[in-house]
């Protein structure tokens, strides 16, 4: 019996608060904190939060409605990202700002976000499907211990004691050692695990590292395989963020998924989120490297 107590929500929460609050260490320049505890590659989404963060802070009176970022290399979570930030356009409506992320000498990520002075204009939105609600759904902690009996034993624990600051909970369950085919569309509702204040930057920049969540994987559901299958070589490639309506990430929002198109070793991904009154926050696309190689004796 597996007897660990994790953190709780209200940790959880501020640690993901601190990591994306990146420090000003000189003009358009910018320290981002490295993971407590984080090994291997550095999520993508921690990346492209922190860049948002980078850029949000040289932009005063203008709110950032859309980013697009290109992934170069893979972060390391040894050590922290230096984020320089370029101030390539300033308009009356509109402002750019370049980010690049720099580690250990190289950059890591490009991306170019787009602020706007708030006006009123023609609305119009898809509408929100029709999903069951959240309360009704397995947490992917409640699903984890659900599944610990086929992981190996070797990773078990670590399987187990995965905690996240991102209560998601998926429509349609994933398999994380035996996928099979399905159609590539799924739904999942998601925040944070407890209340991260009231700082609007912040909840842009938490939705920012959450929508790279939950995204990659629908363009391989129709192949019945994953990034644990043998052989399978996964990565985001880039990622685009249009950001419509005022979102509070910790609060419940739906993610719609889906993904139109697969082949030369990349998959295409797109989503759309939707608060739970039917708003659409955002929108998203994705491609992301899915190559499959023979698997080594």
């Amino acid at each position: 019996m597996d007897d660990w107590t994790p953190p709780p929500p209200e940790q959880l929460a501020a640690n993901l608060v601190a990591l994306l609050d990146v420090e000003e260490i000189d003009i358009d320049l910018y320290r981002g904190a490295r993971n407590p505890g984080g090994k291997g590659r550095v999520f993508g989404g921690q990346v492209i939060a922190q860049a948002l963060q980078a850029a949000q802070r040289s932009v005063e009176g203008k709110v950032a409605h859309s980013l697009h970022a290109y992934f170069m290399r893979a972060g390391d979570e040894q050590f922290p990202i230096v984020f320089r930030v370029v101030r390539d356009f300033e308009g009356k409506s509109f402002a750019n700002r370049r980010v690049i992320a720099i580690q250990r000498g190289q950059p890591i990520l490009n991306m170019i976000a787009s602020f706007q002075t708030p006006e009123d204009g023609l609305h119009h939105q898809d509408a929100m499907p029709d999903v069951p609600a959240p309360e009704t759904l397995k947490s992917e902690t409640e699903l984890r211990k659900d599944a610990a009996q086929d992981v190996p034993e070797q990773f078990r624990t670590a399987f187990l004691r995965r905690s996240s600051p991102i209560d998601i909970r998926p429509l349609y369950p994933r398999s994380w050692f035996t996928p099979v085919k399905r159609a590539p569309q799924n739904y999942s509702w998601f925040r944070v695990v407890a209340s991260i204040g009231d700082d609007p930057a912040m909840h842009r920049a938490v939705l920012a590292y959450a929508s790279d969540m939950a995204l990659m994987a629908t363009s391989m559901m129709p192949h019945g395989v994953n990034w644990t299958s043998p052989g399978m070589q996964s990565a985001s490639l880039d990622h685009a963020l249009w950001l419509h309506e005022p979102v509070r990430a910790d609060e419940w929002m739906l993610y719609a998924t889906d993904s139109p198109w697969a082949g030369h070793a990349r998959g295409m991904n797109r989503g759309s989120i939707f608060s739970r009154d039917g708003r659409l926050i955002a929108s998203v696309a994705q491609e992301g490297l899915i190559r499959m190689r023979e698997p080594k004796n």
